[in-house]
């Protein structure tokens, strides 16, 4: 009798050969689904930060992450220095570098 069962079992499968890929729809449209709403807009996001600390330059005003706000007066490979007072400079991080303010914003704060 058990042998009978898993001949019928055997007998399905063979016959339906899309039943694997069925199975597997859900989880690949979930993946899809993923991409778009989460993976892709983040790796989009990441490459104009990049671009934004590329053409990082002398002057530039700038937000760094952690919200001080100053005007950049050295650009170096890995390192800004940004003077957020009168004679007070601190060296940040580039990807610290949050955002480039238009020009002018500091005087107006």
């Amino acid at each position: 009798m058990i042998s009978l069962a898993q001949a019928q079992t055997a007998g399905a499968a063979a016959a339906d050969p899309m039943g694997g890929l069925l199975q597997m729809l859900p989880m690949i449209l979930m993946f899809v689904v993923l991409w778009f709403l989460m993976i892709r807009p983040q790796m989009k996001k990441s490459k104009e930060h990049k671009a934004l600390l590329e053409a990082l330059a002398k002057g530039d005003e700038v937000v760094t992450q952690g919200g001080i706000v100053g005007k950049v007066t050295k650009v170096g490979d890995s390192y800004v220095t940004v003077e957020i007072a009168a004679g007070t400079e601190v060296v940040v991080q580039k990807p610290s570098i949050g955002l480039v303010l238009p020009k002018g914003t500091l005087k107006s704060l």
